[in-house]
């Protein structure tokens, strides 16, 4: 019998050695840059190589818990950190591929692992002889004379285990494992259904109703029937994607198709096949059992103890404050469209789905400028370039495509990106078009972060730049609408903190920052879209090759506060939300839609629309990272508008300022605190005042 196992055994070990030369994701990856091998990747590969990737990881676990020295923060802290490599491999090239690329039987897998990643995690930071080893490094921290890194990332390792259940009894400690590893799953649920949802509706016009189409610009036209075309239908379609339902709620008088749209948007899997309203009220309340059973009131008061804002009352009093600055002028914003809509003929209330037609035309009205004015000077090429552009004003940097690496996607462009001394930064898989295996919305994320590696070579990243961008017709490039622009240029600054990431340990570099701080980078780098100075250099007609004209900048320029008040409430309208899901101290009982409607009542200034909700499609707080956080967006505007302050009094391309930017806060990653970082960058503590200002309401 004895022999039998030995003899098992050795089979496994050499299956084991057999896959792992077979399957690409379980050895390095050997193209330029460490590139991941798409051309070589297959579905099948992720399950054997989890598997794979997950024993290698535990047998490195077990090496630091056998240890039979002493503690330290060589032996114990940093070896921790460099545990899973390969594992880390293949999560990054997995989810991100589970966003931008997936299909039945990826979700599938992610079902299946997620589980298994939640099991490992749990068996590290609830290992009791694991966590007396870093306490140990924990307690004597002031007598190690450690970097100010190798300080941030004892810290940091320790609140990882003292925050995720390593000082619970084994009680406790079987029931956290109980309940991450089905938020796990509801996380991953919860995308699947939103994207299942999105993908569900369609309005197809058909070719004998051409007159509810004929009328609309012609880019607007181009891409209704490139989706019809695509989808194999005749006519025009239009989808619940951003560049096909925004511009149909922008440009078409049809109020019942309209009507249809944006309920069909705003209640995406809030029932039928792809319902997430089980799904909330279960993630929260396993989200506010987690926090009880660790010692807080609610999540928000658990989440908030690691963020900038430090507190949930700090952040209900900063979000009630801006609501109170703001809502006046929301409501104004609101009188003024709706009575412009009725000097247009509008029978009745103005509906939210009137509101981005009659929008348009105001603006058009009041400031002569409407996007078939913008959209011809922002070919997607151009804006690229633009944005290089600036990027090379700002940090020195070069970007040349890479057109021999393979990629996931034939819609993917790849870039190599190099500093002024030549120094290879990072590269950047750049991704701009909606397709029905990916989610959503506009991202940066990375296959692989900055870090060193223990024998002390230096790791570059590979990045990912994300977007659903207004596709390309038969006819018509790629134009852009200002806020697609807008939207690039927010991204890139998520970029530029990735790209210039400078440290040893990949848990503290880059954007693994506090969330409330990590939207500084991608929200200052917006204020260049309104600089007639950066427009000038860049800008020009698709066709004529003509600048864009003075007028037109400014007109862009003079509109820089439009809607500012109804913007931000909208805004807050999301965090009041997400700040009132995670607030509970019991499960909540009501329904998804009651809830929702009054914890955002405050902020309605629109007719509410009954059998909608936004919570079931609200991927940022239920499957996104950002519960108890999407006041960060706001928090940071109000860092980022002191900042860019600081460019407009020394110029918008000036590099004294761009380099202290980059050294202070982009470099810097999650090594400091960073109320430290920014004082050390604008030499004082931000101004809220200069959101207030930026916004034209003080």
């Amino acid at each position: 019998m004895k022999k039998l196992l030995i003899l098992m055994t050795l089979v496994a070990a050499m299956t084991a050695c057999k896959s792992a030369g077979e399957n690409p994701l379980l050895n390095s990856f050997a193209l330029p840059f460490g590139a991941p091998p798409f051309d070589r990747i297959k579905t099948e590969h992720f399950e054997p190589a989890f598997d794979e990737a997950i024993r290698q990881s535990r047998m490195e676990v077990d090496a630091i818990i056998n240890n039979p020295e002493a503690p330290t923060f060589r032996n114990t802290i940093e070896a921790l950190e460099y545990v899973g490599e390969t594992l880390d491999r293949i999560i990054g090239v997995f989810y991100n591929l589970l966003s931008l690329e997936t299909n039945d039987e990826m979700e599938r897998i992610a079902l299946e692992v997620q589980p298994k990643l939640t099991e490992y995690s749990n068996d590290i930071r609830l290992n009791p002889i694991l966590f007396a080893r870093v306490k140990a490094v924990y307690d004597e921290r002031a007598n190690l004379n450690l970097t100010t890194e190798q300080t941030a990332l004892l810290d940091k390792t320790y609140k990882g285990f003292a925050r995720n259940g390593a000082a619970l009894n084994e009680q406790q400690k079987e029931e956290y494992r109980a309940i991450t590893t089905e938020l796990g799953s509801l996380s991953l649920r919860f995308d699947q259904n939103v994207l299942a949802a999105t993908n569900a509706f369609t309005i197809v016009i058909p070719p004998s109703d051409s007159a509810k189409v004929n009328y609309m610009p012609s880019f607007v036209i181009e891409g209704m029937a490139q989706e019809a075309k695509d989808a194999n239908v005749e006519g025009w379609m239009v989808t619940l994607q951003a560049p096909s339902y925004f511009p149909f709620l922008t440009y078409s008088k049809e109020r019942e198709l309209k009507e249809r749209l944006w309920k069909a948007y705003n209640s995406r899997a809030l029932g039928g096949e792809s319902d997430n309203t089980a799904i909330v009220k279960r993630t929260v309340e396993l989200r506010l059992r987690l926090a009880n059973l660790l010692g807080y009131e609610t999540f928000a008061d658990y989440v908030l103890e690691e963020r900038m804002a430090g507190s949930a009352v700090a952040v209900n009093d900063f979000l009630a404050e801006l609501l109170d600055a703001t809502k006046s002028y929301a409501l104004k914003d609101v009188e003024n469209i709706s009575a412009f809509a009725k000097g247009q003929g509008l029978e009745g209330e103005l509906m939210p789905w009137d509101w981005g037609y009659y929008n348009e035309k105001y603006k058009d009205a009041t400031f002569d400028l409407n996007e078939e004015q913008i959209k011809p000077y922002l070919e997607l090429g151009s804006v690229i370039n633009g944005v290089f552009m600036l990027a090379d004003r700002l940090f020195g940097l070069t970007f040349r495509e890479n057109n021999e690496l393979p990629v996931y996607h034939p819609d993917v462009r790849t870039y190599e990106v190099y500093d002024e001394n030549n120094r290879f930064m990072a590269l950047i898989y750049m991704d701009f078009f909606p397709r029905k295996g990916k989610r959503g919305g506009a991202w940066m994320s990375s296959f692989r972060d900055q870090y060193t590696t223990p024998d002390g070579l230096e790791v570059r990243p590979i990045l990912i730049l994300s977007c659903n961008f207004t596709k390309p017709t038969e006819t018509t490039p790629a134009l852009l609408t200002f806020r697609e622009f807008e939207t690039l240029l927010h991204e890139f600054g998520h970029e530029f903190h990735g790209l210039f990431a400078e440290g040893s340990y990949k848990s503290l570099t880059g954007t693994s920052v506090y969330r409330d701080f990590v939207e500084l980078p991608s929200q200052l780098m917006e204020n260049w879209a309104t600089e007639k100075e950066f427009l000038d250099l860049w800008a020009k007609h698709y066709q004529t090759g003509e600048k864009m004209p003075d007028e037109l900048i400014r007109k862009i320029i003079d509109t820089k506060t439009y809607l500012a008040g109804y913007l931000t409430v909208r805004q807050l309208q999301f965090g009041l939300s997400d700040m009132a899901w995670h607030s509970v101290t019991s499960p909540v009982s009501e329904d998804v839609t009651a809830f929702e409607k009054r914890a955002t009542e405050p902020t309605q200034v629109l007719p509410y629309i009954a059998g909608t909700s936004f919570s079931t499609s609200f991927s940022h707080i239920f499957s996104g990272g950002y519960a108890a956080g999407y006041y960060s967006y706001k928090w940071a505007e109000v860092l980022e508008a002191d900042a860019f302050s600081l460019f407009i009094e020394k110029g918008i391309f000036d590099r004294d300022v761009a380099a202290s930017f980059r050294n202070n806060i982009l470099s810097k990653g999650g090594t400091e605190n960073p109320m430290d970082l920014y004082v050390r960058f604008r030499g004082r503590r931000p101004d809220p005042r200069a959101l207030l200002v930026k916004m034209g309401v003080r």
